[in-house]
């Protein structure tokens, strides 16, 4: 059955293939349709975005407190595979790591700089709302997106003995059909989210890639220079994945995680520190205050703030919604044996503050340099605007090429991540893939980032991200209800659905 090419495997992989293919021949229609469709999303759907992704949170806290919170995903008994730093290091590196070093500096810097989410920009004030939008990107919503999509495949599939198929995920609400060509069409459009989800990653990391050898060597940025950096970059992940997920992916998860910590602490250390420190801890405050008018901050009253919000909010409610079939597959992996509490815990809070940090720290840096007259890196482009940061203090260099290596370890594990995840979706959800189909996918993920960055760059990127995230946020939805609706029923039979049965055991 893994070795075998599944319907799925066919048509989504096809799809896959004509995209390609369009984008090669055909560049401008295909930016000019995803352009279009896009706008349309964004203008017409955008409360629905935000609607949606807070339901999304509110379902994962709810299991924070609620006495069902203690039933395991996994066997009665069983222990985690991985122990918890290493956990935290694989869903790190795979949820958000290319891009927290892409965005870790040029996000804070644009909302401070360039466009702010409430139009001042270069004051007081556009500094903490720079900060406290970003966290508002990055924080709980983003890791409550994949949360879910992990929590409800990890439940059904290590608890349940289901398949690790979204489609297994919706039979207490859609029964047989989900063995049917239901839960293949399902599955299908899982795929493809994922594809080009993973996909514009793939692509982010290509062009930062590209921007710091351009920034540190004058290198050209081009497409030619991204076509090179992906074939390089494909080698070494296909090498990584033949080693399998227990070797490949938690060795770099690791590297990441070391690479990542020594550029952080050396940013740190040499910046201004204490400013970092009361940024940090100011923003948190405004962070937890105003994330409930944040996450309905739609702006009917005005055009120019609500293109802001569809610019920056939707595009990363799309961005994590069409990644959270490969992160939340991934993290259901590595995630079985822990409790629903300690998962929800755990995926939500500590990430989170890690990112927090990350973006206090470089974000606030490359703010600091600004406020105080240094007013270059703003100027940069997106993907330079890290490596400018780093030119203003000594041992911009190393940390510069510091950077570049992480950021290839963090394309390496986020496709070798995306192989696995693809290979498992397409072979019936069970078991390891085989060699052959996780390299097909491998060859199809750098193809599709090939094919988009050619088609518009970082634009052809958003904009079918932002396409690929709407029907698969729909399934989400369902696999919220079937996974609550199974969780309650599972508690009741287990005398732990009601408050005053709460010390009893799960299993």
């Amino acid at each position: 059955m893994l070795n075998k090419f599944t319907p799925v495997f066919k048509i989504s992989a096809g799809v896959m293939l004509v995209l390609v293919i369009i984008g090669v021949v055909w560049p401008d229609g295909l930016e000019r349709i995803t352009t279009n469709v896009q706008a349309f999303i964004a203008s017409k759907l955008g409360w629905y975005y935000l609607i949606v992704t807070t339901i999304f949170v509110l379902v994962a806290l709810v299991f924070l407190f609620t006495p069902v919170g203690k039933i395991k995903l996994g066997k009665p008994g069983e222990k985690p595979e991985f122990s918890r730093p290493t956990w935290i290091a694989m869903l790190f590196s795979a949820g958000m790591g290319i891009g927290l070093v892409f965005w870790g500096t040029a996000e804070p810097i644009s909302h401070y700089a360039v466009s702010s989410p409430t139009g001042e920009t270069g004051t007081d004030q556009a500094i903490k709302d720079a900060m406290q939008f970003t966290y508002f990107h990055w924080g709980i919503h983003a890791w409550a997106i994949y949360g879910i999509v992990a929590l409800v495949l990890a439940y059904f599939n290590y608890r349940h003995d289901k398949p690790g198929l979204i489609s297994a995920t919706l039979e207490p609400i859609i029964g047989d059909k989900a063995n049917g060509t239901t839960g293949k069409v399902i599955d299908i459009f899982a795929v493809i989210a994922t594809v080009i989800g993973v996909a514009t990653t793939l692509g982010f990391g290509a062009v930062q890639i590209n921007g710091g050898l351009t920034f540190l060597f004058d290198i050209p940025n081009n497409f030619l220079m991204q076509l090179i950096i992906i074939v390089i970059v494909t080698v070494l992940f296909m090498i990584s994945a033949w080693t399998g997920l227990g070797k490949g992916i938690k060795i770099l998860s690791n590297a990441n995680m070391g690479l990542a910590v020594l550029l952080f602490l050396l940013i740190f250390s040499l910046g201004p520190t204490m400013f970092l420190l009361n940024l940090f801890t100011n923003s948190i405050g405004t962070y937890i205050q105003q994330l409930p008018a944040m996450s309905f901050r739609i702006a009917p009253l005005s055009e120019e703030t609500r293109e802001w919000i569809k610019s920056w909010t939707i595009f990363y409610w799309a961005w994590w919604i069409a990644w959270s079939p490969f992160v939340g597959i991934f993290i259901a992996r590595v995630s079985k044996g822990r409790s629903i509490r300690e998962f929800v815990f755990t995926v939500l809070l500590v990430p989170s503050v890690i990112g927090f940090l990350w973006f206090a720290t470089f974000g606030g840096t490359a703010i600091h340099l600004e406020h105080t007259g240094i007013d270059t890196i703003s100027k940069l482009a997106t993907e330079e605007s890290l490596f400018g940061v780093f030119a203003n203090f000594p041992l911009g260099i190393v940390a510069s090429i510091v950077a570049i290596t992480l950021i290839s370890t963090f394309f390496i594990t986020s496709a070798d991540s995306g192989t696995f995840v693809l290979g498992l979706m397409t072979t019936g959800g069970t078991g390891d893939p085989s060699q052959t189909i996780k390299l097909t996918w491998g060859v199809l993920l750098s193809a599709t980032a090939l094919a988009l960055l050619y088609t518009g760059g970082l634009q052809a990127l958003q904009n079918t991200m932002i396409i690929a995230a709407f029907p698969f946020s729909i399934i989400m939805l369902l696999m919220s209800m079937s996974f609550v609706k199974s969780v309650y029923k599972e508690g009741k039979k287990l005398g732990i659905s009601k408050i005053d049965q709460s010390k009893k055991e799960s299993e």
